[in-house]
């Protein structure tokens, strides 16, 4: 990584925490560990504010080695604890060994909570036969307007047993649609409407659902002021919005997009 860059990502996740955005999200994995120590840089006089999440790459995901990776991460983002620590997603190491590790690391208080990404319902149901009710924090998810193949098992599942989603890429992953673009066009008639942004709506959309997350990605300082600008929206605002998809009016031409 270039030192323009991480100058620049560094000030963006600090702007970021400036205007109440506080879940900072990363993993060994991004960087080969380089994006942990620059949000290590970026949170230094700041551990308290931030809910500070990282995960464990599959491959290191034995008992041992999720251990071991664990205490590697904690060294890299210069702190003592976790707030999540999940499993980036399924892989060969037994599933019960990693859950395993995972209890031992809230035994001692090098991490808070844990969860799991990029699970279907076959996995979630495999996590929750082994660790029980009440133990999976989160199952991290792609999940946007033009995604939204959880709707269908894994969003009810999470639904029904008290297990948050936490959505990224909640605007696309730089493939949002234009304003000129027929689906972009769609989500400014409802944005129009409802005195809000297209990016408020599709947001708005996601949260309809009270235990979905999301987690905008905020490389540069614009990012994160716009995102901060998106989850903006007042609780009677995000009420009015919801209320209308649930009647259908307008927000019935979202499923299209």
């Amino acid at each position: 990584m270039e030192h323009d860059d991480r100058k620049s990502a560094i000030a963006a996740l600090q702007k970021g925490l400036d205007l109440g955005m506080t879940h900072v999200d990363t993993a060994e994995m991004y960087g080969s560990g380089a994006v942990e120590e620059l949000v290590g840089d970026a949170i230094v006089g700041r551990r308290d504010q931030v809910f500070l999440v990282s995960k464990v790459l599959p491959q290191h995901a034995s008992y041992e080695g999720t251990l071991r990776a664990c205490e590697k991460s904690l060294k890299r983002l210069g702190t003592d604890r976790l707030d999540s620590y999940l499993l980036h997603w399924p892989g060969s190491h037994p599933l019960a060994e990693t859950i395993r590790a995972f209890e031992e690391l809230v035994r001692t208080g090098k991490i808070v909570s844990w969860g799991v990404s990029n699970f279907d319902v076959r996995d979630l149901e495999e996590a929750l036969a082994i660790a029980g009710t009440n133990k999976i924090a989160c199952n991290q998810v792609l999940y946007h307007l033009e995604e939204r193949g959880i709707e269908h098992a894994v969003l009810p599942w999470c639904e029904r047993h008290g297990v948050a989603i936490v959505a990224y890429s909640p605007f696309g992953a730089g493939a949002f649609p234009s304003e000129r673009s027929a689906r972009g066009q769609v989500l400014g008639e409802i944005a129009r409407a409802y005195g809000a942004t297209r990016h408020q709506v599709a947001l708005a959309f996601l949260l309809r659902v009270p235990s979905v997350l999301a987690i905008p990605k905020a490389a540069r300082v614009a990012h994160a002021i716009e995102n901060a600008a998106d989850l903006s929206l007042t609780s009677d605002e995000l009420r009015r919005i919801d209320e209308a998809f649930a009647r259908g009016k307008p927000p019935r031409a979202l499923p299209t997009l």
